[in-house]
Parts: C-alpha cells; structure tokens; sequence
C-alpha cells in the first residue's frame, strides 16, 4: 500500500512538473521585472507601469529609483536588464555590454523640460540664462545680485533632487562644462524631487530644478479612472493643455538669443524657445520575449507615448495631436 502511494505521489508530481514546464513563468506580459529610473521620472514611469499592469493582470512591474550615476551602474553590473536615464550608452559603455555578450537596444522615448521654481514670495517673474549661468557661476550669490528684488539680501539656495540624478549631471553639463559646483555657491542635495518641491514652498530664497511632470497641476492625481484613462488612450488623438501648479512659482526662462523668456509648456519645447530641455532614454539589456523586454516595447509605442505626452513633456514619436493655449 505504501509503495501504491509513492508511485502515485511521483505520477502527480510528474504531471505538475510537465504542467509548469508548459507554462513559462516569464514571458513579454507575464512574469516580474525590475526595472531602474532615474528618480525626476518617478511621476511619469508609475503611470506608465500603472496602465501596463492593468492591461496584463499577470505582469508585476517592480521600479527602483535612484540617481542616474547609480541607474546606469546597476545596468553595467547586471543587477538590473532595463533602465530609465536622461543619457544614451556612450561607447565604451557599449563595449561593456557587448563583452558580456548581452544584446542591448536603446531609444530616446521623451523629451523633458528642466522646470525652475521659486517660492511664491520671490517677486521675480523671469530669468534668462545668463543668469542662470551667474548664479551658477558664483557670480550672483544674492537675488540682489540678479534683480531688485525684495529678496535682495538674500542667499540664494539652490536645490535639486540627488547629487548623482540626471538634472544635477544636466545642469553641469550646461552651465559649469561638467565640472562640480564650486564652493562659492550654496547648493543642496534632497532625496527626492518631492523634496525638492517641498523644500521650494518652505524657503523664501530657494531655487530649485525638477522636471516638468513634478509641477502639472493633476501632478497627484488624475480624476479619470484607469478605465476612462484607457479609454482616452486608445480613442483620443488631442491632449488638452497641461498648466502648473500654484503652489510655487514656475519661472521664465530666456534663452540667449531670444526675446521673450517661455515657461516650459509642450509647445515651447517642441520649438526649443525654452531653452532648458534634455532627452530621456530607455535603455533594455534583457533577452527577447521576456517581460522586460515587453515593457520597453510598451514605453516605446502607441499607448507608452502618449502617456508621455498627457504628462506635460514630449514623446520622442508624437503618435497624437496636443492643442494648447499656451501662457509665457
């Protein structure tokens, strides 16, 4: 009898075992990916992984956010197969991937606007980026230094998310040739751009830098069920205008070479009048038909990009029609 049992048990695990085997746990919408992002697109990359969850029950998207320099390691050193950065791969980097013999593809799926907000007590109502290249400079230390503010006497306090984050790496980029802030200025790493936007509202002398999606005025939440959002997705080809928040002050900027400083809405991105934009790029060193690879191909199509687009920042492929009425 007990020899009955056993050979039974093993004909059951048999059949189980076969079952499974049939069964892939991971395929393009099935299955668990990590992915890490650069944490300015948190906003942007949790609605995405809302919406593709929602169409596949039996995907789990796991993000991790992090700074750029961290996202981009953890990619080189295999703890992660997808990523979300504001840089392509550089070359060498490319070489990297090749010597350990994983194929890896790369697309710019958004161009994002880098925000500048001021506490709504800061009475000045634009900047250019001359300015902005003093400020960075050490040159203005003071906002009497920029304007005749009531806040002449003031330090300015500049603040960004994280020391390694995209933004930081965009901002040295363009105003110190990729060289460290110096000492002369006042500069401070939060944890977030949440704490960025927190720490804005809170002092009256702060300057901070965050992208575009953190200062939309439904930044929280959309009044749209996720039906009704997938509804819009997939039937609407117009994308009403985007505005920004009151709770702080969205500056002006304007470029060098342009009369009139824009706001950094849709359309002044899409004609470079706001000078302060920078690509975003999702980089996939997964194998091909794995869930990893399936969201990639989510975040590079249709319904990917145009989530992109009702966040207040360009897709890189505009699948639809935005109409603004847009303020300077």
């Amino acid at each position: 009898m007990k020899f009955a049992t056993f050979i039974a048990t093993l004909a059951i695990i048999a059949i189980l075992f076969a079952g499974c085997k049939g069964s892939p746990t991971n395929t393009s919408t099935k299955g668990i990916a990590k992915i890490a992002c650069d944490e300015s697109f948190r906003n942007i990359l949790d609605q995405e992984i809302q919406i593709f969850e929602y169409s596949y029950p039996d995907a789990s998207i796991m993000p991790f956010y992090m700074d750029e320099a961290s996202a981009l390691d953890s990619l080189l050193h295999k703890r992660y197969d997808l990523i979300i950065t504001t840089r392509d791969l550089t070359e060498q980097q490319r070489e990297i991937l090749k010597g350990q013999k994983r194929a890896f593809r790369s697309r710019k799926i958004a161009v994002d606007a880098v925000a500048v907000i001021v506490n709504n007590a800061n009475d000045i109502e634009e900047l250019s980026v001359d300015d902005l290249q003093d400020i960075f400079s050490g040159k203005s230390r003071r906002w009497g230094d920029v304007f005749p503010t009531n806040l002449k006497r003031d330090s300015i306090k500049i603040v960004f998310d994280q020391s390694g984050s995209g933004i930081v790496h965009y901002i040295k980029e363009k105003f110190t040739g990729g060289r460290d802030f110096g000492n002369t200025i006042s500069v401070y790493a939060q944890n977030s751009s949440e704490d960025v936007f927190k720490a804005v509202m809170n002092n009256k002398n702060a300057i901070g830098f965050v992208g575009v999606s953190w200062i939309t005025a439904d930044m929280k939440a959309s009044e749209l069920t996720i039906e009704q959002r997938i509804d819009d997705l997939k039937n609407k080809n117009e994308v009403s205008v985007i505005d920004f928040t009151d709770r702080i002050k969205v500056l002006p900027i304007r470029a060098t070479d342009q009369i009139t400083a824009r706001k950094p809405y849709q359309a002044y991105i899409n004609t470079g009048e706001y000078p302060l934009f920078r690509t975003i790029w999702a980089i996939d060193a997964s194998a091909g038909g794995t869930l990893d690879h399936g969201f990639y191909s989510f975040l590079t199509g249709a319904i990917g990009q145009k989530i992109i687009l009702q966040t207040g920042i360009l897709p890189a492929a505009e699948p639809v029609r935005y109409v603004e009425t847009v303020r300077q």
